[in-house]
């Protein structure tokens, strides 16, 4: 049995370790963007020697000025975040709301189930102004964005009615889990959750994604003979190859596979085909296809099994301990299970904790695509490859002079002059 003086000790514990966590990464996280910003802004005047003779200082600074902008507005972000997440926490707010649905609701799994809900659409119309300014102010000011309103409005319609079809069975199970099969709950909610997770990976592309956007087999035969001729080259398959009508939401181009296995499917945004020559488009595919010969996709679904499975056992432990709850400002219920409040709680704090390891995750990122590159560049040519990434460096605005510290926190792909550096090298030592 624990003493009060042992549970008041645990209880400070847990909400000085949540504010130094909450204010530690605010000033880190402000520290890396005041770099960027400066970094990018020093080197606005000027192209790059490497790239002066492909990139024009009309397009340098443009990518320089959407960099700053989204940076600059990401601050905000942060900042308001970290006040939300204190509202919802110490300040009382997740409680307040507990005890108001204990006021219409009797204890229970659907009292639970509400509060998740509740809890879903409060951060949602709390995030809804950012999510507008960013695209009809700043993607709109720089030219990406190509949503209406009233595709806006179709598409917000669409991902609650989505969340609400499979968002709600989904919490209710395993809020029902956590109370119905004892001790080791968490490790038959981790099968679940698993089990949802690659059951999306095969249903989202011909499910889900549909009711976004538009899939047309890709009628280019020349251009389908090449990549077909790529495939079988390379010792891959798929279900087909798709242009997907990006270009009615934004100027932004991209490729990638989705699916899982026999449901894997190639995606090309319209916007890069109408970019790219053929030899850049095999060279784009290509470099898909060496993310698949060096397993990294199934080496990130093993990861981010093994990440989840240590993430449901630290919540079976903390659900369990009082002090987590009021030590983040909650009062738990003391005639009702905790589980949805537990959820909640360890979704906001533990990102907090992570933050301070998210620099290795982005360098194993980064190499990987060093990884993915690499294979490209001896399926096809190493120039078309250079070529079409510039392209899509300067197509969407990408910054050709990041901070180095910012790039080693945050960034999943490496930059330009990183990436075109290393294909070049290769293609010397062919």
């Amino acid at each position: 049995m624990m003493d009060d003086t042992q549970f008041s000790q645990l209880s400070f514990g847990m909400t000085l370790a949540f504010a130094i966590a909450l204010v530690a990464g605010l000033l880190l996280k402000f520290w890396l963007a005041s770099r960027q910003v400066r970094h990018v802004a020093s080197h606005r005047a000027a192209v790059p020697a490497a790239f002066a003779s492909r990139i024009s200082l009309e397009a340098h600074q443009k990518a320089a000025d959407y960099t700053l902008t989204k940076t600059r507005f990401g601050m905000l972000e942060l900042a308001w975040g970290a006040a939300v997440t204190l509202l919802w926490t110490l300040l009382g707010g997740l409680s307040w709301l507990n005890q108001s649905l204990l006021g219409v609701m009797q204890p229970g799994l659907w009292q639970q189930v509400a509060l998740l809900l509740c809890f879903g659409l409060v951060g949602m119309l709390i995030d809804l102004p950012f999510s507008l300014y960013k695209t009809f102010v700043i993607e709109e000011r720089f030219g990406f964005n190509k949503l209406t309103p009233k595709l806006w409005l179709q598409d917000l319609f669409k991902s609650m009615l989505i969340g609400a079809v499979v968002g709600i069975p989904l919490a209710t199970l395993i809020l029902w889990m956590m109370g119905a099969t004892g001790r080791y709950w968490w490790l038959w909610t981790w099968g679940v959750w698993m089990g949802f997770n690659l059951l999306m990976l095969v249903l989202y592309p011909t499910v889900i994604a549909p009711w976004f956007n538009k899939f047309q087999p890709l009628e280019d035969a020349t251009l389908k003979e090449r990549v077909t001729s790529l495939m079988a080259r390379c010792g891959f398959q798929s279900k087909g190859f798709y242009v997907m009508d990006g270009s009615k939401r934004s100027a932004h181009a991209n490729a990638y596979f989705t699916g899982f296995g026999a449901s894997k499917r190639v995606v090309f945004y319209d916007t890069l085909l109408s970019q790219l020559s053929a030899d850049e488009v095999d060279a784009v595919l290509a470099h898909e296809l060496g993310h698949f010969k060096h397993h990294h996709i199934i080496k990130r679904i093993v990861a981010m099994f093994a990440l989840s499975l240590g993430g449901f056992a630290l919540l079976g432990w903390l659900g369990s301990q009082s002090w987590f709850y009021t030590g983040l400002g909650v009062f738990p219920n003391l005639r009702g299970a905790n589980d949805a409040i537990a959820l909640i709680l360890f979704m906001m704090v533990l990102p907090l904790f992570t933050t301070f390891v998210e620099p290795v995750f982005a360098q194993l990122s980064r190499r990987h695509e060093f990884e993915a590159d690499a294979y490209a560049a001896t399926q096809t040519n190493g120039a078309d490859l250079a070529s079409a990434l510039l392209k899509l460096y300067q197509d969407n605005a990408s910054t050709l002079t990041p901070d180095p510290v910012y790039v080693a926190f945050y960034y999943s792909h490496p930059p330009a002059s990183e990436r075109l550096g290393r294909i070049s090298m290769q293609a010397a030592h062919v």
